[in-house]
């Protein structure tokens, strides 16, 4: 297993329930597909750097794991096909 890390923003309109849904259903993905997640850290509505679909703020999470590369490109897809992301990057982290 390889580590990762992941940040994506999630729009800031979002209710806390409709977060809550959206972090752990990414957590799923990661454990479902034999991985482990060492952090997951909210890290809260922030500013956004420039503007994104229109929005000035998001709701930035962190999350490192380990994993296969079959999780991360489950958790992309995924990510690509939800409007509530409205950014995300992963990082195969060097050991």
């Amino acid at each position: 297993m390889r580590q990762y890390e992941v940040m994506y923003v999630l729009r800031p309109d979002l209710e806390e329930e409709k977060v809550k849904s959206n972090v752990a259903r990414y957590s799923e993905v990661v454990t479902n597909y034999g991985g482990e997640i060492t952090k997951l850290q909210e890290m809260g509505k922030r500013r956004l750097a420039y503007e994104i679909q229109k929005f000035r703020e998001g709701y930035y999470v962190l999350m490192n794991f380990k994993a296969n590369p079959d999780a991360v490109a489950e958790a992309e897809r995924l990510m690509k096909i939800n409007d509530d992301v409205i950014r995300f990057m992963f990082v195969r982290e060097e050991q």
